[in-house]
């Protein structure tokens, strides 16, 4: 099973004087190591509805690094991605910036980012439920009439988006708008592997007691113009996690990831902007709990 160290204090702003700072996502912050490689940590930052707030999560960059790494290395057979293998603490120089990057940071390759995310969706839940709700349709689809909320869907659904900037929203696009953005055996290869993927993943989540109702993929393409795998993948934060023992079509799920955050957001009636609402503590240490007990059941008796 693997383990996340204790935290004393979140890490909110990576500071890397001896690199320099290529960009700061809105989880990850991002240096160049060199013009083949890049560092990439992973804050406690959290955003939700496309917003940073303002408020860490403790230890959830360690999680989210440690399940996307398991994940990288379990879908490896599938399709190359960014890992290099390169240990993080090797490229920094100060005591200070090896206590930033240990457990939370990976060298991985430079690659050119398509500027789509790849999302695959199994139930009908968030924002696929609202647009059903209003159109009868997910991601422009027309669906099966009454269906009910967080139900299996006839088929898993390669629905895409627009890469948002910090603070704006993802847009939904069409596959015919993916292949304009990135070409035609492209975005075929996109979403013939992102499917492929979510199914793997399924199969061995559900063995766990875990149920991958949507999730998000980010690819790039190497020198050699081959699609790989990148940022991070099937985290509590670029996917819904819900516990298969509870589940139950009819209503949204307690769920492993975010969406408790999400929950909390709007119940208290935030209009969705910046600047985003301080979380209060106990919303921060249920999420961490959730955070961690999802990294827990996806890696319990392996390796």
């Amino acid at each position: 099973m693997r383990t996340i160290p204790p935290t004393v204090e979140s890490l909110f702003h990576s500071s890397i004087s001896g690199l320099p700072l290529l960009h700061r996502g809105k989880v990850r912050d991002i240096y160049e190591v060199d013009e083949k490689h890049i560092l990439m940590v992973t804050t406690d930052r959290l955003s939700a509805f496309d917003v940073v707030l303002p408020t860490p999560i403790p230890g959830k960059g360690r999680v989210l690094n440690a399940l996307s790494n398991f994940w990288f290395g379990r879908l490896d057979y599938m399709m190359p991605n960014h890992l290099t293998g390169i240990a993080p603490e090797d490229v920094v120089k100060t005591a200070a910036e090896r206590a930033q990057v240990e457990g939370r940071a990976v060298v991985v390759r430079k690659l050119k980012p398509l500027p789509v995310e790849a999302i695959v969706r199994g139930f009908l839940a968030g924002s696929a439920w609202k647009e059903y709700q209003a159109q009868g349709t997910v991601g422009g689809m027309r669906m099966p009439p009454d269906m009910e909320e967080a139900e299996w869907m006839p088929e898993a659904l390669f629905t895409p988006s627009t890469k948002a900037e910090q603070g704006q929203h993802d847009e939904n696009i069409t596959l015919k708008q993916l292949e304009n953005l990135i070409g035609v055996e492209l975005a075929r290869e996109v979403e013939i592997m992102s499917l492929t993927m979510y199914f793997e993943s399924m199969k061995y989540a559900s063995e766990r007691g875990i149920i991958i109702a949507d999730t998000k993929f980010e690819f790039g393409v190497n020198e050699n113009g081959e699609l790989t795998l990148m940022d991070e993948v099937l985290t509590p934060d670029s996917s819904r996690f819900w516990p298969t023992a509870s589940y139950e079509p009819g209503h949204n799920p307690p769920s492993f990831d975010k969406q408790y955050v999400r929950d909390y957001l709007e119940s208290i009636g935030w209009n969705k902007k910046p600047p985003g609402p301080v979380l209060p503590p106990e919303v921060v240490a249920r999420t961490a709990e959730k955070y961690h007990e999802a990294l827990q059941r996806l890696t319990q008796n392996v390796g």
